[in-house]
């Protein structure tokens, strides 16, 4: 028989590392990331293609199936979008291999082995699961096949095609395992079903395959009783709700329960060996305590780390040691809630026992539980009287690994401090198990006792909206969507923060709409999520975990309180602090350790938004004002020196900066890129972090720095086609600089914002910025400001079809670029002047400007340029009738802006060189080409998208 791991160990790299889930949400992972896949239209087409791989979806009955019979207007251009989109995924993931979405006359075809989807493997699994005669082979077989649910399948799909989907795989889901239970209990296993089969029963209540699985359960475990209480209410619930009776074989099930004539195992379960008591304990029938907390209400959401915990259980063969599980996460992360809610679902699996301590590793009154005061009661709890409670430490935890020896007991040790508080607690044998939750990593425990870690994340979006339903009732979070949203997002998600603002909610009677207005201003947010005691205090639970950090590290988390986010570097948290880059990587990872932070990417550092909160107050209470003003320098040095080197690197033909920057603040760290390539990949990384500095600069005063910061950024926003954060931060410029009543400031920023409100469409308010930008250039008798600004309300003519006016303004340009002496804008005018005599249709004289202006790009060593002049000669081929000239310029030009990272430059040449091979009567090269143009306009959400999605309906 071929095994999953087998077909997939014959697969390529490239494919073997793809994974599609629809058993859950769905998914595309590779290497065990998942992928970005958009909005829940995207998805569901995925979806669609993956339960039909293989097999081509008329695109007629894929829009259907997306929305339900009734597709909007441009249904086929937003199904394109998507699958474009898709694509592009795929690609990322495999680097272009054989996974693949293609569009064949028949349809859309996902080209992909179906073992990588996990609905495909389920059926296959199950399937010969079924067929099997051999009990030991079909448990292997359905085993692994249940384990890829992960929850409702297709969770975020909505619609008919996803209901109907759904209700036939449950059924399916239901089959296989009443098929794995009857294999496991002919085995002997019931203590391995009946736990399953009691969850699936609360969520199909009616089924009764299901119903009859968890009597003989029972039943093979001696537990009668319950098996027919079970029987008694599912009659009762038939009776209720359909008027019906048990069918006749469940009838006859609790007939033979009833007689004890259930068939026994063929091969009884190993009992746990027998064992004396050791010395000094009581020689009395072992106890077995029952300690766990009662649970908490309302448990929702974490289906993936309760499996890794079902899977610890269910690990084959014996350990050689007690099974150890550490689950960390940040405070108020609901790890206890976890642990308690597992541990009471599994207990009937340690018959001898659950122990459970809070050892209160970070609590508020500093009183950390010493691991002998817990030996201590753990000793009681298992029958051995006080006096026999040995002094000294040692022994009495020699004594408590002795009594566990060889019996089945769970140990919950709540909220540890550390590995060295929760060592002498382990036990010894291999057939207990010991969960330990911690806001600490405990790494020391995962690398030397062999811990299984379990990190414990945010809840998802839709597990925070359960769980509000479930402390108000559905119908009261469906009656105000949009503020519910808000107060998830306020709440950072964060389960003690949702749960103390859903008791406020229950108690008070309030719309969550006032709630969330209330949660959504900052300097209230803490204080609106304390609910009176410590314990349900956010700010005080967080408070708790700092207390246990370094001095040095708490310093750093409440200066990155000044930080804008969403996240930081060590080079940043660096000058945050005033310290070297390596210092601050060791201080980041004890933040990280202690879960106050989390590394999102490889040396990206990052906290959710209470605790940023929490950080930033503790700041201003903590740190005074010199120091904070201090920190806020060096943070705005270092992006904004780092930012113009990077920038020098992209663009090195660009005029200096009108207003130069000063020596960095002492303790600022410069980042030096080695080349453009890792110039732009950090402008890419930090791109979100950089228009918040922008924001914070001008916040705390520093226009100067707040200017400088957008000019530095304004090469790599164009190129990115970033359009609105570019017209945004020119603004912010323009705004700046009237603070700063600098002209010259003023100018450069109106002719800037003018240039992106251009590219935007906003022609009116381009030309104004334009014409005020050209007025203050001449005041101040700046002729390569002059000149810049004529070059940029040329190319505002040009996109109003004003060419003959272009020119005139490119003309004056070169005129002003020679008087000021530039070879640079010298080169850029007179390609903008061939490009404006191309417009005219003189393109033998377009051709004479662009050689020039090829050869002045040459000579200053302007890569742009000499791509744009490239294209310019390109459009002039074409129109001359040189189709493989025209092509041959095209692909230097677009060799050169590739290298140069701009992408709308990239569509725009695209989509000429379309038009060339058109002309030239290959379509299929002319569709490729608009393929890819608008896959980049897409992505750039520019108008120009629509454009040539009409072109490409009518080339298909």
């Amino acid at each position: 028989m071929c095994t999953v791991n087998a077909v997939v160990a014959s697969l390529s790299p490239a494919v073997a590392n793809v994974e599609v889930r629809l058993l859950g949400p769905v998914q595309v992972s590779a290497d065990g990331r998942p992928l970005p896949l958009g909005r829940a239209q995207m998805r569901a087409v995925l979806a669609i293609l993956a339960v039909e791989a293989g097999r081509p979806v008329p695109t007629e009955a894929l829009a259907a199936r997306v929305w339900d019979e009734d597709p909007p207007r441009a249904w086929r251009e937003v199904l394109y979008s998507h699958v474009a989109r898709i694509r592009r995924v795929l690609a990322a993931a495999t680097g272009g291999g054989p996974v693949r979405l293609v569009r064949q006359p028949a349809g859309y075809l996902l080209d992909i082995h179906t073992e990588l989807i996990d609905l495909h493997r389920f059926r296959r699994l199950t399937a010969a699961g079924i067929a099997e005669h051999s009990d030991p082979a079909r448990v292997a077989l359905l085993r692994p096949a249940l384990d890829l649910w992960q929850g409702v399948p297709l969770a975020d799909v909505r619609g008919g095609w996803a209901d109907r989907s759904r209700t036939a795989w449950y059924q399916h889901r239901l089959d296989a395992v009443v098929a794995w239970a009857d294999a496991e209990l002919r085995l002997g296993h019931g203590d391995r079903v009946t736990v399953v089969l009691r969850n699936l029963v609360g969520e199909y209540p009616m089924a009764e395959p299901l119903a009859g699985a968890l009597m003989r359960a029972l039943a093979q475990a001696g537990r009668v009783a319950e098996a027919l209480e079970h029987y008694a209410a599912l009659r009762a619930r038939l009776a209720e709700e359909l008027g019906a009776e048990p069918a006749p074989e469940l009838q006859a099930l609790h007939q033979a329960v009833l007689r004890d004539q259930l068939p026994r195992p063929a091969s009884p379960p190993t009992a746990a060996p027998a064992i004396a008591p050791p010395r000094g304990a009581a020689r009395t029938p072992f106890p077995r305590p029952a300690q766990l907390p009662a649970a908490a209400a309302g448990f929702v959401g974490r289906r993936e780390a309760l499996r890794d915990l079902d899977a610890l259980l269910d690990t084959p063969g014996h350990p050689s040691t007690a099974i150890v599980s550490a689950v960390s996460g940040t405070a108020g992360v609901g790890k206890t809630t976890l642990a308690v809610h597992w541990a009471r679902r599994v207990r009937e699996r340690f018959p001898d026992g659950q122990l459970y301590a809070d050892l209160r590793g970070f609590d508020g009154s500093g009183l950390i539980v010493p691991p002998s005061a817990v030996v201590r009661r753990f000793l009681l709890a298992l029958g051995v009287t006080g006096e026999r409670v040995p002094d000294d430490p040692e022994a009495a935890a020699d004594l408590y690994r002795s009594l566990l020896s060889g019996r089945r007991v769970l140990i919950l040790l709540d909220n540890a401090r550390d590995a060295a508080q929760v060592r002498p607690l382990l036990p010894g044998g291999p057939a207990a198990f010991c969960l330990i939750t911690s806001r600490n990593r405990l790494t020391p425990l995962v690398a030397v006792e062999g811990a299984h870690a379990i990190a414990l994340d945010l809840l998802s979006t839709a597990e925070a909206h359960t769980l509000l339903e479930s402390r108000l009732g559905a119908d009261r979070v469906a009656a105000e969507p949009e503020a519910t949203d808000r107060v998830i997002v306020h709440c950072a998600r964060l389960p003690l923060a949702l749960g103390i603002t859903a008791a406020r909610a229950s108690q008070s009677g309030f719309p969550l709409d006032v709630l969330a207005r209330d949660l959504a201003d900052e300097r209230r947010r803490l204080s609106a999520l304390d609910a009176g005691d410590p314990s349900s205090d956010v700010a005080a639970v967080f408070s708790w975990s700092c207390r246990a950090l370094s001095d040095p590290a708490a310093r750093l988390f409440r200066l990155l309180g000044l930080h804008p986010g969403p996240d930081i570097d060590a080079d940043a948290a660096a000058c945050l602090a005033g310290t070297a880059a390596s210092r601050a990587t060791i201080l980041l990872s004890e933040l990280t350790a202690a879960n106050l932070l989390t590394e999102r990417s490889p040396g990206r550092f990052a906290s959710h938004d209470l605790l940023r909160a929490y950080a930033t107050d503790l700041c201003r209470e903590t740190d005074p004002a010199a120091e904070r003003d201090a920190a806020t320098r060096r943070l705005l040095d270092h992006y904004l020196h780092t930012c113009l080197a990077a920038d020098r690197l992209l663009d090195p033909a660009r005029d200096a900066i009108p207003l130069p920057p000063g020596e960095p603040s002492p303790g600022t760290t410069v980042h030096r890129h080695g080349d453009d390539a890792q110039a732009r990949a950090w402008l890419t990384a930090e791109h979100q972090v950089l228009l918040g500095v922008v924001q914070l600069a001008v916040d705390t005063g520093h226009d100067r720095r707040a200017w400088q910061l957008v000019w530095a950024l304004d090469t790599f926003l164009h190129r990115r086609g970033f359009w609105p954060d570019r017209s945004r931060m020119w603004q912010v410029a323009v705004d700046a600089a009237g603070r700063l009543g600098d002209p010259v400031a003023a100018a450069h920023a109106y002719r800037d914002l003018g240039r992106a409100d251009n590219r935007r469409g906003h022609y009116t308010h381009s030309d104004e910025h334009l014409h005020r930008a050209l007025d203050l250039f001449g005041r101040a008798g700046d002729r390569a400001g002059q000149a810049h600004t004529h070059r940029a309300l040329a190319s505002l003519c040009e996109r109003l079809g004003r060419p003959r006016q272009a020119l005139r303004h490119d003309r004056e340009a070169l005129a002003l670029f020679e008087a000021a002496g530039s070879l640079p804008g010298q080169a850029d005018a007179l390609n903008s002047i061939g490009w404006d005599h191309c417009l005219l249709g003189d393109y033998a004289q377009a051709l004479r400007c662009c050689r020039r202006a090829l050869d002045l790009h040459r000579r200053t060593g302007d890569v742009w340029g000499e791509a744009t002049t490239w294209d310019s000669i390109g459009y002039a081929h074409h129109h001359l009738g040189n189709h493989p000239d025209a092509v041959e310029c095209y692909a230097r030009a677009l060799e050169l802006v590739r290298a140069l990272g701009d992408r709308y430059f990239e569509a725009d040449t695209m989509t000429r060189l379309a038009d060339t091979h058109e002309a030239a009567g290959d379509s299929g090269a002319a569709r490729d080409s608009l393929r890819t143009a608008l896959d980049i306009l897409t992505d750039l959400d520019h108008a120009d998208a629509e454009e040539i999605r009409a072109r490409l309906k009518a080339l298909i």
